[in-house]
């Protein structure tokens, strides 16, 4: 599949996510403020940082295609990791640290909480719930079509959202009922500390998968493997000292390798050999885009 269309099709999986984050964050909003349910509270922030990411996540999905310039020669494919690292730091302020403070502020208001209005809370989250079963399904669609392809930061976070979003309901209609049942408060609280523990864990797996291609990370060990073993098939190559490889964005990878050429290659066809490895490269691997091959031990030429 090629990037162009990989983009189509996780933007709509995004805007599938946003669509249903703006109307499920809405309606857990008001169920909350009407019967002051600190789980439905706390999953109505949830909803609203998730649908805050999805903007920051349409932001990558466009910034990201924009051609390289003077000032970035690499293109701006990684803008995709620095949208993706502000949408966990979202998740994590947004709606694990909200989480928490709804939680600690139900113990603290102790069995006084009241409960009326608790039937129409767990209706909205049983909407809600059917909402982000439908879009978490739609995201495992796209991500079981896209398999050999690395995965975009954009669907890995709409997947970790989506899943973390049926969960967080679960465990808000868990304590929602418990509460009812039994009159306890503190089983609705332990589902906001709940909602919140699992809000910062997906927060953290999301900023540091971000941080790591931001910083600069290497293709999978397989692709290095297969990288290492074309050099060394090349009948004009003798060793390939040293392979580096970053990627650069979702369809682009810096390949950089230090090679000794085979002996008795003199030093006209050096470039013309350097040339034709590249292409092949490219060819072969056409995420391979930037790739520059230093020739360390090259014999001297037999011409003038």
């Amino acid at each position: 599949m090629s990037g162009s269309a990989a983009d189509r099709r996780t933007r709509v999986t995004v805007l599938v996510a946003l669509a249903a984050n703006l109307v499920i964050a809405a309606a857990k909003t008001v169920g909350g403020l009407i019967s002051g349910s600190p789980a439905l509270l706390s999953e109505a922030a949830h909803s609203v940082a998730d649908s805050l990411n999805e903007i920051f996540l349409l932001a990558a999905l466009r910034r990201s295609r924009l051609p390289a310039d003077a000032r970035h020669p690499f293109g701006y494919g990684k803008e995709r990791f620095f949208w993706a690292l502000l949408a966990a730091v979202g998740i994590f302020v947004m709606g694990g640290c909200f989480s928490f403070y709804q939680g600690l502020s139900a113990l603290r208001g102790g069995d006084h909480e009241s409960r009326s209005g608790y039937v129409a809370g767990l209706v909205v989250l049983g909407v809600a719930l059917l909402a982000e079963s439908t879009s978490l399904a739609r995201a495992l669609y796209q991500a079981r079509g896209e398999k050999g392809r690395a995965l975009d930061p954009a669907l890995r976070t709409v997947l970790a959202e989506d899943g973390t979003a049926v969960v967080g309901v679960s465990l808000a209609i868990v304590g929602m009922s418990l509460h009812l049942a039994t009159g306890s408060v503190v089983w609705e609280a332990a589902a906001s500390l709940g909602i919140g523990m699992l809000l910062v864990y997906v927060a953290f797996r999301l900023g540091r998968d971000a941080r790591d291609q931001l910083i600069g990370e290497s293709v999978d060990p397989e692709l290095r493997r297969e990288l290492v073993g074309f050099l060394m098939s090349q009948n004009e190559i003798d060793h390939v000292a040293e392979l580096l490889t970053m990627r650069l964005g979702m369809d682009s990878v810096l390949v950089a390798a230090r090679i000794d050429l085979a002996p008795g290659i003199d030093s006209e066809r050096v470039e013309e050999v350097s040339m034709r490895i590249r292409k092949a490269m490219c060819d072969r691997w056409p995420q391979a885009d930037q790739v520059f091959l230093d020739i360390t031990n090259a014999p001297p030429g037999t011409g003038p």
